[in-house]
C-alpha cells in the first residue's frame, strides 16, 4: 500500500492537466459523483489552454472508460489488490496507465515523471517510489501486459477484462442481447458520445440551424432518426455556440428525443412530464405542442426545477409549467386533475449512457437494479392514477437492463387490465420505426450510435 502523510497531503499539486485529472476520478471514486459535472466545473474555474483542456477531457474520459482494464493491469504488477491502495495513489496510477497504453502521442516519460511527481507532493516519497516502480515496469513490460490475462476465466470474465466492464454486467447482458451482440456493444460503450443538439422547430428548422453552424466553421450534420436532430464535431462550449442564447437549440441525445415522438401530444392538451429535469423531453413536448396547451414538468428537486425554468425560459416557451413534487410520493392538489398524456422518464441504472457517464458502470451494482426496479414500479402506478380514459402513458428509460424495462412494463399490464401495450413502430418517424424490440422502443450505442434508451407506450381504454 502507498501511504500519505497528513503533512504531504497539505500540499496543493500544480494544476496541470494530469494533476486535475486525477483530483476529479478521486473525486468520483469518493464521492459517487457525475464525472461530467466535476469536469465542466474544474474547466470553467481553471485557465488552461485549448491543449490542456483537450487532454484533461481526454484523461477522465478514457481512464474511467478503461479502469477495468487498467486495474487489471494494476493486479498483475502489484502484490496487492488496486482497492487496497491510498485512493489518491490509485487514481494517479490509472491516470499514468492510461496515457502508457492508450495514448500514443503522449511520450510515456512525460506521464510517468509528472506522476512520480504529483505522487510525491501527495504521499511522499514512498508514494512517489511506488508509483516510479510500477509506471516503469508497465513501461519496460507493456507489450505483455498490454494483452488481457483471460486464463481460467469464463465468457464473461474473458469480455469482462477484455473491454473493461464490470463481470456481473456483462452477465446480465450476455443473457438479455446474446453473444453474438454483446461484444459490439461493450466496444461501443469505450466510444465517446457524439454531441448532440435538438433544433428548437418554433423558432427555426434544421436546415437553417445547420447552416448558422457551417457559417460558423462548425462541424455539423443531421442525424439519421430524429427529425429535430443535429450531431456535431470538435464543438466548443455548449454556451458559445451560435444560436444557444437565443433558444435555438438544446442539447438532447438522438434517443430522447425520439422518446417525445411516442407520446404524440397536440396541441391544446393537458401533459404531464413526470420526473422531469433538466426539460429536455418536457421542452419537446411542448415545442411539438406548437407551445399551446399546458405542459407540467415535475421534480422532486428544487435544483431540478430551476434548471427546467431557466431552459424554458431560454428557449422561449410559455406552455411548461415546472413544478416541484415527488412522483413516488403522494400527488398534490396541482396534480389533481386528470391529463391525456403522461411521460414517466423514471429514475434508473443509467447503464444505457455508459459513452456519456462512464463511470456508471463503476459506481452501480446489481442491487442498484432491484431497488430502482422497485420505485420504478411504485411510481410508475402512481402516476397511471393521474391519467383520463383513452389516454396515452408513454414509460421511459435511458438503461439496458430487463429488470428495469420490460419487466416492469409487463408487471403493471398484468395488474392494470385496462391498459394496453401500442407497438412503438406506428408511433416513430421515419428511419426509426426498425427501432423497436417486440413492441418495445430500444436503441442501442453499438447499432444507433446514440444511448441505450427504452420506451413502452401503453393507452388506458377509454369508458
Amino acid at each position: 500500500m502507498a501511504p500519505a502523510s497528513k503533512k504531504a497531503r497539505s500540499s496543493a499539486p500544480p494544476e496541470t492537466s494530469r494533476a486535475l485529472a486525477a483530483e476529479i476520478l478521486d473525486a468520483v471514486e469518493r464521492r459517487k459523483a457525475y464525472a461530467d459535472i466535476l469536469l465542466d466545473r474544474t474547466l470553467r474555474g481553471k485557465s488552461l489552454s485549448p491543449a490542456d483542456r483537450a487532454l484533461l477531457t481526454e484523461i477522465v474520459y478514457g481512464a474511467l472508460r478503461w479502469r477495468g482494464r487498467i486495474d487489471a493491469i494494476l493486479a498483475r504488477v502489484t502484490r496487492e489488490p488496486p482497492e487496497n491502495m491510498d485512493g489518491y495513489v490509485r487514481n494517479l496510477l490509472r491516470v499514468t496507465l492510461y496515457q502508457i497504453f492508450f495514448l500514443d502521442k503522449i511520450p510515456a516519460y512525460a506521464a510517468v515523471n509528472e506522476g512520480v511527481e504529483l505522487a510525491k507532493r501527495r504521499g511522499g516519497t514512498r508514494a512517489a517510489g511506488f508509483v516510479n516502480a510500477i509506471a516503469r515496469r508497465c513501461l519496460r513490460e507493456k507489450e505483455r501486459l498490454a494483452i488481457p490475462d483471460d486464463r481460467g476465466g469464463n465468457a464473461a470474465r474473458q469480455l469482462a477484462a477484455a473491454w473493461s466492464h464490470p463481470e456481473w454486467l456483462v452477465r446480465l447482458w450476455l443473457d438479455y442481447f446474446g453473444s453474438q451482440e454483446i461484444e459490439a456493444l461493450l466496444s461501443a460503450n469505450n466510444q465517446p458520445a457524439p454531441l448532440v443538439v435538438r433544433a428548437n422547430r418554433l423558432k427555426i428548422c434544421r436546415d437553417d440551424l445547420l447552416r448558422r453552424f457551417a457559417a460558423a466553421g462548425i462541424d455539423a450534420a443531421a442525424a439519421p432518426h430524429a427529425p429535430e436532430a443535429i450531431a456535431l464535431s470538435g464543438a466548443s462550449t455548449v454556451e458559445r455556440l451560435p444560436g444557444f442564447e437565443e433558444g435555438l437549440f438544446f442539447v438532447q441525445s438522438e434517443a430522447a428525443q425520439l422518446v417525445s415522438y411516442l407520446l404524440a401530444p397536440k396541441p391544446g392538451e393537458r401533459v404531464w412530464d413526470a420526473s422531469a429535469a433538466p426539460g429536455g423531453k418536457a421542452t419537446h413536448l411542448a415545442e411539438l405542442m406548437e407551445d399551446g396547451g399546458e405542459v407540467v414538468a415535475t421534480d422532486i428537486a428544487r435544483r431540478g426545477i430551476a434548471r427546467i425554468e431557466d431552459n424554458v425560459r431560454r428557449l422561449g416557451l410559455t406552455s411548461v409549467r415546472p413544478l416541484a413534487a415527488d412522483a413516488a410520493g403522494e400527488l398534490t392538489a396541482d396534480l389533481a386533475r386528470p391529463y391525456y398524456r403522461i411521460h414517466a422518464d423514471l429514475p434508473c441504472t443509467g447503464l444505457g449512457t455508459l459513452r456519456s457517464h462512464p463511470e456508471a458502470k463503476w459506481l452501480k451494482c446489481e442491487e442498484d437494479i432491484q431497488r430502482l426496479s422497485q420505485l420504478q414500479r411504485k411510481i410508475l402506478d402512481r402516476v397511471a392514477t393521474r391519467l383520463q380514459a383513452g389516454g396515452v402513458l408513454v414509460y421511459s428509460t435511458c438503461t439496458l437492463t430487463r429488470a428495469e424495462n420490460e419487466d416492469v412494463v409487463e408487471d403493471f399490464l398484468r395488474r392494470h387490465e385496462d391498459y394496453t401495450l401500442d407497438n412503438a413502430a406506428d408511433f416513430l418517424p421515419a428511419g426509426a420505426e426498425r427501432m423497436v424490440r417486440g413492441k418495445y422502443f430500444m436503441t442501442l450505442p453499438h447499432r444507433d450510435n446514440t444511448d441505450g434508451f427504452f420506451a413502452a407506450r401503453l393507452r388506458k381504454a377509454a369508458r
